[in-house]
């Protein structure tokens, strides 16, 4: 596919998407959401991708749903939304939790609606201290979705999640960071490269390792204790056959850095 609203490239080992609709604060429309997935697909697919890198180009990170998409905007008939969600955003939210290699969202500006959920569908949210967040979706008579009302309970609680999406307020990067929203903020001056530290550091651990942490960890929210239990017992069982896993005791007791390589 010849992509017009993303960037896609996979080099040294890091996979990198970048939203390039700088014009529209790289809003959504039809024709961006089968490019994102074309992409998610080919870094899934691509043996030498061990991390993700989701950014926007511009000022902004991503300014949510493009409202003038035909796809959306209110027309003599009402617009079934429900569709559209179906068919592009919560298979977007699922590719990405599902991703096999952990993903690092650096928020390059304001991250609005479906944007701001984007990000926190993403496994590490680095955001520039001019970044802002906001759940857009009361300014126009809508429930927060792309895992909005997934997301916001269980990384800030009841009591902050209702307050932004009754609200619509816009936090900054740095109160996102203080409320665990997002991983870590960083002044712009620094970002980029912070960013590029990120996921250099990621690109060379135990990819395998990595994504087996990620699953464990999203899938705690709905298991027990026990059901937890047998998950971390199966998943210690593959890893421990892993290639990397004997790199990584090899080198701890030769008192070496490691070289993993994935498998």
């Amino acid at each position: 596919m010849n992509y017009e609203q993303i960037r896609y490239q996979c080099a040294s080992g890091i996979a990198r998407i970048t939203l390039a609709r700088p014009e529209r604060l790289n809003s959504f429309t039809v024709q961006m959401h089968g490019e994102l997935r074309d992409a998610l697909a080919r870094a899934a697919a691509d043996a030498s991708a061990r991390v993700l890198l989701l950014t926007g180009e511009g000022r902004g990170f991503c300014a949510g749903q493009d409202l003038s998409d035909r796809a959306v905007a209110p027309g003599a008939e009402p617009v079934d939304l429900g569709a559209s969600i179906e068919r592009y955003y919560a298979p977007l939210v699922l590719a990405l939790r599902e991703l096999p290699l952990p993903v690092v969202c650096a928020v390059n500006g304001v991250a609005a609606g479906a944007g701001a959920n984007l990000a926190l569908a993403c496994d590490l949210v680095v955001a520039c201290r001019s970044a802002s967040f906001v759940q857009a979706f009361c300014r126009i008579g809508l429930v927060p979705d792309s895992g909005g009302t997934y997301f916001l309970p269980r990384l800030v609680g009841t009591a902050r999640a209702m307050g932004l999406a009754l609200l619509g307020d816009r936090i900054s990067a740095d109160q996102a960071a203080a409320w665990g929203l997002i991983w870590l903020s960083v002044d712009d001056a620094e970002f980029e490269a912070a960013v590029e530290a990120l996921v250099g550091q990621l690109a060379k651990a135990p990819t395998r390792g990595l994504a087996a942490t990620k699953r464990a960890l999203y899938a705690s929210a709905g298991n027990t204790l026990a059901g937890q239990l047998d998950l971390e017992r199966d998943l210690q069982r593959e890893l421990g056959r892993s290639a990397d896993y004997r790199e990584g005791v090899t080198a701890f007791l030769d008192k070496r850095p490691p070289q993993f390589t994935g498998r």
